[in-house]
């Protein structure tokens, strides 16, 4: 069997996993007009993304991840259901049944926020590496059509940046330029919303500097936090206040998609 027909073969099964386990949720398409209209007046946000959206406990402070702040920018009407999880791919993010889990209580009115490409291109882990027209075909077959099925939105989330620079600009790069490339085409293809968290958090860290992103990312001096003793110094992720501010920008991209959730986010943000 070619890798070509294996990949076309997974995805099939794949999908069809998540439509059986979803199945209730596609009855939701069929209730009175009435209970659409409540669905739709109070939503959920689903985050399926990596370790940089993922909520993170007490154990871990102050890392955080965007998705877990999320709901700091939206109204009460709107709940976040955050299934972002750390050393995912958009590949085994579905293999593991984790979108399947999300299908399978989403409903009419709903929302699943998808943003990956940072394990995505680890090409050293086969676990995780998924090649950038995989992942294209992904979003596109099991993230956006297998969303809409159930009578919610997909909204793609081009991967936010790493604290990756040209030292000799003092600009950050475009971090997975392959992946961010796949997203905003298949959103185009399909019709998607978009939020490029790739080019706001560039232009956000551009503004904040090379020093001043320490403050936004992981770099925590030895001693400064009970849970990192010997500090660290992480370009990936985020500490609360980087977490804090990607949500924001999210918020603030999906404040101008035209979307019934685009009024419900919080003034001053928009």
């Amino acid at each position: 069997m070619s890798r070509d027909v294996g990949v076309s073969s997974r995805r099939r099964f794949l999908v069809g996993a998540a439509g059986v386990v979803g199945g209730g949720a596609v009855g939701v398409l069929g209730v009175p007009g009435a209970a659409v209209a409540a669905a739709a007046a109070t939503g959920t946000v689903y985050v399926a993304s990596d370790s940089t959206a993922q909520t993170y406990n007490s154990r871990y402070y102050p890392q955080a991840g965007w998705g877990q702040k999320l709901s700091s920018f939206l109204t009460s009407n709107i709940t976040v259901a955050n299934h972002a999880i750390g050393g995912r791919s958009s590949r085994s993010f579905i293999e593991q049944g984790r979108l399947a889990a999300i299908h399978q209580v989403i409903r009419a009115g709903d929302y699943l926020f998808v943003q990956f490409g940072h394990n995505d291109a680890t090409v050293s882990n086969p676990e995780r590496y998924t090649s950038p027209a995989d992942y294209k075909e992904y979003l596109r077959n099991d993230y956006i059509r297998a969303t809409r099925a159930r009578g919610a939105t997909p909204v793609v989330v081009t991967p936010v940046s790493r604290r990756s620079y040209n030292a000799s600009t003092g600009k950050f790069n475009v971090s997975f330029p392959a992946y961010v490339d796949a997203a905003k085409a298949v959103a185009r293809e399909e019709g998607a919303p978009l939020v490029d968290l790739s080019a706001a958090s560039r232009v956000y860290l551009d503004g904040v500097g090379i020093e001043g992103s320490k403050g936004i990312f992981l770099w925590l001096a030895a001693g400064q936090y009970p849970n990192f003793p010997n500090g660290v110094q992480d370009n990936t992720h985020f500490q609360e206040r980087g977490a804090v501010e990607m949500a924001r920008l999210v918020a603030r991209a999906v404040a101008g998609l035209g979307l019934p959730i685009s009024g419900e986010v919080v003034p001053g943000v928009r």
